[in-house]
């Protein structure tokens, strides 16, 4: 049956929308190749670290891909977050697992918290397009998967729209933690899909800081370039 359906309804890549070729999953074999994987774990240039520089501090931080516009990482991530793709998150998240398991500084996370959804956004939706990401990231590093924390108290505006000011402005004050002991003292890995001003990380750090003793690492898909 699943070869029938195939056969009328082939599998289209998410980034170039090509016909995918026996044996491909998701994104073709072209562009995969083509896609701009930042390799930050292997250099000492850390952009994420940059940005949020001054405005809280990373133990680690890390992304799958940079990010520009009218390229296949934006249909990707458009692809995710708007189209109903929701298997993209967890195959993202098994690509970049697969990099941190070998990475010695990661085995001393003790958990992974994804950036949340507004509840109105997530009823929108249907799914935090983050969680697959964050799940596999999870159980590659064999880690638990916390998303009971951390909570969006305030739905903002869709951050496509805004300029770069207005989105980091947006976000900084619209989370919250629901309690603060029983992350007290850990090492979080903090994931979301794109980070542009940083305004999202520099919110959800905000509020995590109210968790005492806390020590803060970031991994998302992509990043802007």
């Amino acid at each position: 049956m699943k070869s029938l359906l195939k056969l009328f309804y082939p599998d289209q890549c998410s980034a170039c929308s090509q016909l995918l070729s026996l044996g491909e999953n998701l994104i073709c074999t072209s562009c995969r190749h083509a896609l701009p994987v930042t390799h930050l774990n292997t250099t000492t240039y850390n952009p994420i670290k940059k940005l949020l520089r001054g405005r809280t501090t990373l133990e680690l931080a890390t992304a799958l891909f940079y990010f520009d516009k009218k390229t296949r990482v934006q249909q990707l991530i458009h692809n995710l977050k708007y189209r109903g793709q929701e298997r993209l998150s967890a195959f993202f998240g098994n690509w970049l697992g697969t990099e941190l398991i070998e990475i010695e500084a990661y085995q001393h996370i003790d958990c992974i918290v994804p950036v949340p959804l507004h509840n109105r956004r997530l009823k929108e939706r249907g799914y935090n397009q983050v969680a697959g990401f964050g799940k596999a990231i999870a159980k590659a590093l064999e880690k638990p998967y916390c998303d009971t924390v951390l909570y969006r108290k305030k739905a903002t505006r869709t951050q496509v729209f805004l300029n770069r000011g207005l989105r980091s402005t947006e976000v900084i004050d619209s989370f919250d933690v629901l309690e603060t002991e029983s992350l007290a003292g850990k090492h979080i890995l903090l994931v979301d899909d794109l980070i542009t001003t940083g305004g999202t990380v520099e919110g959800c750090a905000i509020a995590l800081q109210k968790i005492p003793g806390i020590k803060l690492s970031v991994a998302v898909m992509a990043i802007a370039d």
